[in-house]
């Protein structure tokens, strides 16, 4: 199993998923396959639809930036190496943004691109969980920065056509790229929407 990629099929990737109805009989399996692809490679979460699964539903594996830094250095013991939250959202809604935030993103669909990302701080998600209980949580700092890249997934959008800059980066290239180049919290509070900077610069480089 892998993931689709740009190069494979970018017009699938950028279709809007389907909402998931609380009967569909193959939610179970959708979940079991998202969750042996994010087990068996070094991803942060998943979206279905990059699975080719186009239901909105996302994986949650690795959204401690302690244990993502160790691992760009190769510091990580067994556990850490092992991580996984192993949490389920279906179909997730944003209800509120707050704060700033830059990261250098990378996408298992996007190939070698890293892309300098400007995401909010916290977030505020309605979801269904695996046992499709209604849930409402708050996610703050890297947590957040994860789960509204996947959201973005589920509407058909990927972070190269938001970057700031973007560059061409083999993933060894982008851990150390990344041990200079950390999580930045630009601001806690503040609507999102007014913080945000769009203007786009792109560079392409190898």
């Amino acid at each position: 199993m892998k993931a689709i990629t740009i190069l494979d099929n970018e017009p699938y990737l950028r279709q809007i998923s389907s909402i998931v109805s609380s009967n569909d009989t193959n939610l179970l399996n959708n979940i079991s396959l998202l969750e042996e692809f994010c087990v068996k490679n070094e991803v942060m979460a998943m979206a279905a639809i990059q699975l080719g699964i186009p239901k909105r539903i996302i994986y949650l594996k690795n959204t401690n930036i302690d244990i993502i830094n160790k691992k760009q250095t190769n510091e990580a013991n067994e556990e850490e190496n092992n991580y996984n939250e192993s949490r389920i959202l279906i179909n997730p809604v944003i209800l509120s943004r707050e704060g700033l935030t830059e990261y250098w993103e990378a996408c298992a669909s996007c190939l070698d691109n890293i892309g300098l990302v400007q995401r909010p701080y916290k977030i505020k998600i309605e979801y269904y969980d695996i046992n499709f209980n209604k849930k409402i949580d708050i996610f703050k700092g890297f947590e957040s920065t994860v789960l509204s890249h996947e959201i973005d997934h589920l509407d058909g959008i990927l972070h190269i056509d938001i970057a700031k800059e973007l560059y061409l980066m083999p993933v060894e290239e982008r851990k150390i790229f990344r041990q200079t180049h950390n999580y930045n919290i630009l601001a806690k509070t503040g609507k999102y929407e007014n913080l945000i900077n769009n203007n786009k610069k792109y560079v392409i480089s190898k």
